[in-house]
């Protein structure tokens, strides 16, 4: 039975994704800490969304999108287009 995500990953702030992955990536800060940290539970989300970044794509590509966007969109398109967004930044310490 494959994982679900309620929300599609399209519809978040990648800026804001972008920001928690450098301090986890650049920084070396751990989620755990960025966790505690989050101000609301969107920021909880966003961290556990930066959590993916170093996860294999065999690892994650049994988790379902929930959304309007769920027959064309994967998690891994999602992924992706966030791996793109921050790889002159932080390319080397997510692959």
């Amino acid at each position: 039975m494959a994982s679900q995500i309620n929300e599609c990953l399209g519809s978040y702030d990648f800026n804001h994704i972008a920001f928690y992955a450098r301090k986890r990536f650049i920084e070396g800060r751990n989620t755990v800490d960025l966790m505690q940290e989050a101000g609301s539970l969107r920021e909880k989300e966003e961290i556990a969304l930066v959590s993916l970044l170093h996860i294999d794509n065999t690892e994650i590509q049994n988790i379902q999108l929930t959304c309007k966007h769920t027959v064309a969109c994967k998690i891994t398109d999602c992924r992706d287009r966030l791996i793109t967004l921050l790889e002159a930044e932080i390319g080397e310490f997510i692959h």
